[in-house]
């Protein structure tokens, strides 16, 4: 299921678009203002932002610029604001659709369908979980503002934890991905490299960020 946060600060259209997107089967996370939606985002892992301009303290302009920090998702603009050079304004700097409010809820459904579909085609970059930041095209990674340096084989296995964190990867999978080799059984060569990240975190982070399931994988831990 793929989740979706809306920062929105007006109750009556919050509790529509939220009712709207579950009953469309996606998962939903409110926020009521611009730094309430930047620390639910900084925390978990979404697919889509519906965002408002006008919000209580933070603006949606710097609410939208930090997520731009983070992250490459697709953000929909739903404003009331209908001057044309603030919407280009916004698409330029990193909006990837606008629509204005009064809106039609089938014309909402029908672009955020359209934007996870452009999402799902296109490699996210920038990567986020707690604590930990990492770059995919710039092949950077760290936790706190301190930088890892990673193997490659250590990077590979961290991005795809990183990517899916409600999935636990098996083993096979992980060696089969990250090593793109056929995995013969070899047990120690998994359990070596997440040891050596889990140590190159320890670090700078008391947390612990990669779980072991017992008897299927590892998962990021939330």
């Amino acid at each position: 299921m793929e989740n979706i946060l809306i920062i929105e600060d007006n109750d009556e259209i919050n509790t529509l678009l939220r009712e709207l997107l579950k009953n469309a089967g996606y998962g939903v996370k409110q926020a009521y203002s611009g730094s309430e939606g930047l620390l639910y985002f900084s925390g978990e892992s979404y697919a889509l932002v519906l965002l408002d301009l006008m919000l209580p303290g933070m603006t949606g302009e710097a609410v939208l610029a930090g997520i731009r920090e983070q992250s490459d998702i697709p953000v929909m603009i739903i404003s009331a604001k209908t001057d044309m050079e603030g919407k280009v304004c916004l698409l330029q700097t990193g909006a990837d659709d606008y629509i204005t409010k009064p809106f039609d809820t089938r014309e909402v459904l029908a672009r955020v369908e359209l934007l996870l579909k452009r999402g799902k085609m296109s490699v996210q970059r920038k990567l986020i979980f707690q604590e930990l930041r990492m770059d995919t095209e710039k092949h950077t990674v760290s936790v706190n503002g301190s930088p890892l340096s990673l193997t490659k084989q250590e990077f590979a296995i961290l991005e795809l934890l990183m990517k899916q964190p409600d999935k636990i990867y098996s083993k096979q999978e992980l060696y089969e991905l990250a090593w793109e080799e056929y995995y013969l059984g070899e047990d120690k060569t998994i359990n070596v490299h997440i040891s050596n990240i889990r140590k190159k975190i320890k670090q700078y982070s008391e947390r612990e960020y990669i779980e072991t399931v017992w008897g299927i994988g590892f998962q990021i831990k939330k």
